[in-house]
């Protein structure tokens, strides 16, 4: 039965993009109704068969893409172009670019960290499965929080897993102690310090950057003080990994920071593929400052934020 949809909606896919037929003579041809013709072609779309790709002369994104690369010395730009520029649109949109651009590069043996979040969820949930062999996915950074503000920890690494056919290592702990000697204590646990270990071992590493507004994903998770919070929003930008930063690209809060559970920012530097993917108008001072600290040789942004960038 799959068999026979997946034929029929590849002939209509045809007949409708390739011989320019209305959906209307497509009806007759296959001897179907109207409904299921639209049917057809929107399953077409869903499966990959059908890919659309619209070239706007007024909105060149590969031209935008050279110059991001040009202007912070990246190894790779992906523009994803959005009809919208706000959050969620471009969050879509990015996204999708980002599990394709994972689609292509990732190979056998790589590790990948991954991180979480509303824009990496957005990357999982879009990513296609590829079989490769020895593939690890590891967290890191941990997810765990006492709040009920989604983080999606366990979705976006479940996802990566299932794509990748293999399994995640997680970071069960919480993303920021309240004491550094707690947080050293359990980093010196065994198991803890192999998923650790492994996260700098991570030869692609997966990202975001958060903003320091009063409603950020970071603030809303109850590990920082009214105080600490007011502290960071004075002299941060934005995080990553939730290690905040400034302008220059450099940690802001050292005692914040020694609570904090996961990678160090300095190893996002050593990575064969640190792949920062974000846009919107929030996040443009912290992927600005992400850029300068070099913490990314790839980014995933929208032509709206890209933009931006070569502005500021």
């Amino acid at each position: 039965m799959d068999q026979d949809k997946q034929r029929l909606s590849i002939a209509a896919a045809r007949l409708y993009y390739e011989s320019d037929y209305s959906q209307q003579e497509i009806c007759a041809r296959l001897g179907v109704s109207r409904p299921t013709v639209s049917r057809l072609l929107q399953y077409a779309k869903e499966q990959g068969y059908v890919s659309i790709h619209i070239k706007d002369p007024l909105e060149d994104v590969d031209e935008l893409s050279k110059q991001l690369k040009e202007r912070y010395g990246l190894d790779h730009v992906s523009v994803s172009y959005s009809p919208l520029n706000e959050y969620e649109e471009i969050t879509k949109h990015i996204g999708r670019t980002a599990a394709e651009f994972l689609h292509k590069i990732v190979k056998d043996g790589d590790i990948i960290g991954i991180t979480w979040g509303t824009t990496l969820f957005s990357v999982a949930s879009q990513l296609k499965s590829k079989r490769v062999k020895g593939v690890e996915v590891v967290q890191l950074k941990g997810g765990v929080s006492h709040s009920y503000s989604l983080t999606y920890a366990a979705e976006v690494a479940n996802l990566f897993a299932e794509a990748y056919y293999t399994v995640t290592r997680y970071l069960p702990l919480p993303v920021i102690f309240d004491k550094p000697e707690l947080k050293q204590m359990v980093e010196e646990d065994r198991h803890i310090e192999r998923i650790i270990e492994m996260g700098r071992q991570a030869n692609i590493a997966l990202f975001t950057v958060g903003t320091v507004r009063d409603d950020a994903l970071l603030f809303k998770l109850g590990y920082l003080s009214e105080g600490e919070k007011a502290d960071i929003q004075r002299t941060a930008v934005g995080d990553i990994c939730s290690r905040f930063f400034d302008e220059e690209g450099n940690i802001c809060n050292e005692v914040i920071n020694s609570r904090t559970v996961g990678i160090d920012l300095e190893e996002l530097q050593k990575k064969e593929r640190s792949i920062l993917v974000a846009g919107g108008e929030d996040k443009i001072k912290a992927i600005q400052a992400a850029l300068v600290g070099k913490y990314a040789n790839t980014l995933i942004t929208d032509q709206f934020t890209a933009k931006a960038l070569l502005e500021c």
